[in-house]
């Protein structure tokens, strides 16, 4: 949310710098982010000043230059060449000097000494579309004949800056969501620092509010009023609808809004002044005189301001004339319904709407504006009048008309003031400080908290209307404790804990370890959010049944809990693919979310919902980063399966133990493994499907593997780490061409062969792979290496020629294998 430092200082006398405030709106809860300096001109056209022409001269090289001596006020008059076709002797100017940035269409531009075509110039005289004053370019910006000279640019057209105040707002605080409301703050907290109650939060004087005739009543009918509490109105007629003045434009830029026109300007400007939305309808789209708030049935066709067709839910409040909706409550206005440059008479709402029903509207539809922003949070129920009435005299003011009806302010459910009873012990024990009463005292009355009653050691509070978030003790203590400051509550001198036996095996430690071990091979940790889109769960092998779904979303592309983090990957590497990062091997540790019946999380309500950690990883690209010396060899399947077997190593289990499944026709997997274990799946992967890929705009193969965390930590738990010296006696390696059928894997030869031989095989490798029509049609030649070692003397010959011979004898037994 933006604040502008200048605006804040019309309902708060302070004095305190920007740089100052930032550090006081933080310490009270009210994070400033960023803290930047705006200016109606970027650069604010510093080093530009006001010149006279003295002379002018043809360039004797360049017909179209001009050679002019410039008084700019600097005791000597300055040389500069000119290209513009209207420049004269006597012209006042605007002379940009050197050392000057001028932010042209073109770009930043920086003036210097230099030569043209053999001549010296030592400045620039501008155009107008080069000092951001409007669009002409045809020649130079000519002054009248009276302007002073060496007057700066920026005093001469009464350029304006402010400071803008970038505050991460948390949800609770719709408070202070205007500037009014950070404005109490600020009073607040420098109030209690001053140890006085000078300063005081001013509202907007609206004592000139008045009627000037009734020739447009509009009435106002809620059938809802549980949906719509409280619904304002009144009429404006007679209006001139344009541009609004200078000042409010430069005040909604320095915001960050655009300016559309008068009276759409003043709306938005009482919203941010005030925190109440507004909506301007005109007043010829209120047929039949009347405005009703009511819920349309299922399926009424709805056209919104952007010019979206929607239908409506038959839960989505509505504001209607006599007829048809004109605006969604809370949230948008219709095409119809909006002010135009042919709007002469206006009505004007001020309302207050539940949050329950905007936020479940905004988030039907997918639309998110300012007004449902402070709806869904919920709007201050006294403020409606006070911004109908504000805005109204600033419309009269500034577009003329007159107010041509009563304020129709319908409110069928009073709203109660919460009360509390506030003891002092209780605020002592949460902020763990003694605080004098007097102070607190203070401090709730800057905060327009109303004390009631005072008995010994308690406080009777009556809670301001606009403070919805505060409904308990606890929350009366958070508002003294963020205006007293964080900061003034000193730590104590002891600090107490108690030792915890930790379960084993440590999975924080492990999940480190692993982190380390993926990232000293070149992985890259990524982290994605645990809310993703509903839609990627429809297809590619997930039931969208088991969907945990989000009640109240954010947007529909974070409306469930992920079931895996296969999606959030192929993001990250979407994403950084489209910034030419083609080559990545990343890997995440997340929890995923999965809804079935029975067996699932301990807790009222949660026995259907499961949650287990996963271990991701994902590689593409090219194996080493380009170089001169580096080849083309790209990432792929084993690349990935070598990771994952580190994983499996390094926390004490052997991968190669594992049962392994080649996948086949798999919804994810183009092709792939699982490898399964005595309690279940322990992993899967593979190379990704094309399609999937391409959904996702990525141009290379990504090889995916997910490691169930869960299942391996509780293997972990049973197996031990054992270290032991490097063998003393040479390994010895013996190699073997076997023909076997084109149906018998790898991992059977790798199997058989450690069965056979339990003691002395320590490795096997396959080298190489030979297939041919003159093998047969079902023939393949495997080339294996085998390993073999005793740690506790030097292999001969004929031991080694014994191991091989049974080997060899298994694989022609077992396998049908020919030794070649």
């Amino acid at each position: 949310m933006k604040i502008s430092y200048n605006w804040l200082k019309d309902y708060a006398g302070f004095t305190e710098s920007p740089e100052e405030l930032s550090v006081l709106l933080t310490d009270c809860g009210l994070e400033v982010e960023g803290l930047e300096k705006f200016e109606s001109i970027k650069g604010g056209l510093k080093g530009v000043v006001t010149g006279k022409v003295l002379s002018c001269e043809k360039h004797p090289d360049a017909d179209r230059l001009t050679l002019t001596m410039v008084d700019a006020g600097q005791g000597s008059p300055l040389p500069v060449v000119c290209g513009a076709p209207n420049v004269k002797a006597g012209q006042i100017v605007l002379l940009a000097t050197v050392g000057t940035t001028l932010f042209t269409p073109g770009g930043p531009l920086e003036i210097k000494k230099a030569k043209i075509r053999g001549q010296a110039s030592e400045g620039m005289i501008c155009a107008e579309d080069e000092l951001q004053l409007g669009t002409d370019h045809d020649g130079i910006m000519v002054l009248p004949a009276d302007t002073p000279v060496g007057v700066p640019a920026a005093d001469f057209f009464k350029l304006e800056s402010d400071w803008i105040f970038e505050i991460g707002l948390t949800p609770n605080r719709i408070d202070a969501a205007s500037h009014f409301g950070v404005a109490r703050d600020v009073v607040a907290v420098i109030n209690h620092q001053s140890h006085a109650r000078g300063l005081r939060a001013k509202m907007p004087d609206i004592s000139g509010f008045s009627v000037d005739d009734e020739s447009l009543p509009i009435s106002v009918t809620i059938e809802d009023p549980e949906a719509c509490p409280r619904y304002s109105g009144l009429t404006i007629s007679g209006i001139k609808v344009q541009d609004s003045p200078a000042w409010l434009k430069f005040r909604l830029q320095a915001i960050g809004l655009k300016p559309i026109n008068n009276v759409v300007d003043i709306t938005n400007y009482v919203l941010h002044e005030l925190g109440q939305p507004l909506h301007a309808f005109d007043a010829r789209q209120v047929t039949g005189k009347q405005v009703v708030i009511r819920k349309p049935e299922k399926g009424t066709p709805f056209e919104t301001l952007d010019e979206v067709s929607l239908k409506l839910s038959g839960e989505d409040l509505m504001i209607c004339n006599a007829s048809e909706p004109m605006c969604m409550a809370g949230i948008l206005g219709g095409i119809h319904s909006g002010v135009t440059s042919e709007t002469s008479d206006i009505f004007l709402e001020s309302a207050l709407f539940s949050p329950v029903g905007i936020r479940r509207s905004s988030n039907r539809f997918g639309i998110k504006t300012d007004a449902s922003f402070r709806f869904e949070r919920g709007a201050d129920p006294q403020m409606t009048v006070f911004a109908l009435k504000r805005a109204a005299m600033l419309i009269r003011e500034i577009a003329g008309g007159r107010i041509s009806s009563q304020v129709v302010d319908v409110h069928p459910g009073k709203s109660t003031p919460v009360a509390l009873d506030l003891k002092i012990d209780h605020v002592h024990k949460l902020i763990g400080k003694k605080i004098p009463v007097e102070e607190i005292r203070g401090i709730l009355m800057d905060l327009d908290f109303e004390i009631r009653d005072e008995k010994e050691g308690s406080l009777s509070l009556q809670v301001p209307p606009y403070r919805v978030d505060v409904t308990r003790p606890a929350d009366v203590v958070e508002e003294i404790l963020r205006i007293y400051g964080y900061n003034n509550v000193e730590l104590p001198d002891r600090l107490y804990s108690s030792i915890v036996l930790s379960p084993k095996p440590d999975k924080e430690k492990l999940q480190n370890v692993v982190s380390d071990l993926l990232a000293s091979v070149g992985f890259l940790e990524i982290m994605n959010n645990s809310l993703s889109r509903g839609q990627y769960y429809e297809s590619d092998g997930f039931d969208p049944a088991q969907s945990v779904r989000i009640l109240n979303p954010l947007s529909q592309d974070l409306n469930v809990l992920r079931q895996s983090l296969l999606f959030g990957g192929l993001e990250t590497v979407a994403f950084n693919q489209n910034r030419r990062m083609e080559d990545m091997k990343l890997f995440e540790f997340g929890n995923v979310y999965e809804k079935s019946k029975g067996g699932g999380m301990k807790g009222v309500g949660l026995e259907n919902y499961h949650e287990r950690m996963v271990l991701s990883l994902f590689m593409t690209g090219r194996m080493h980063p380009e170089t001169w010396q580096a080849g083309d060899a790209a990432l792929g399947f084993f690349d990935l399966k070598e990771a994952a077997f580190y994983v499996f190593e390094r926390i004490g289990l052997d991968a190669k133990a594992c049962k392994m499944v080649v996948l086949q026709d798999h919804p994810v997997f183009k092709y792939g493994v699982n490898l399964e274990g005595e309690n279940g799946l322990l992993a899967s992967m593979g190379m990704v499907s094309r399609g999937l890929t391409k959904r996702f705009d990525i141009r290379n193969d990504v090889y995916y593997a997910t490691l169930e965390w869960d299942r391996l930590m509780q293997l972990s738990d049973k197996k031990t780490l054992l270290f032991r010296d490097i063998p003393k006696f040479p390994e010895v390696r013996r190699d073997l061409a076997l023909l076997i059928s084109r149906e018998v894997p790898f991992s059977r030869i790798e199997q058989l062969a450690f069965e056979t031989e339990k003691t002395l095989l320590k490795q096997l490798s396959l080298f190489d792979v030979y297939q041919d029509e003159k093998l047969g049609r079902d023939k393949k030649s495997y080339a294996v290496s085998f390993t073999l070692q005793d740690s506790g003397k030097t292999l001969t010959d004929k031991e080694i020629d014994q191991v091989m011979n049974r080997l060899a004898g298994v694989f022609q037994k077992q396998l049908g294998a020919v030794i070649r």
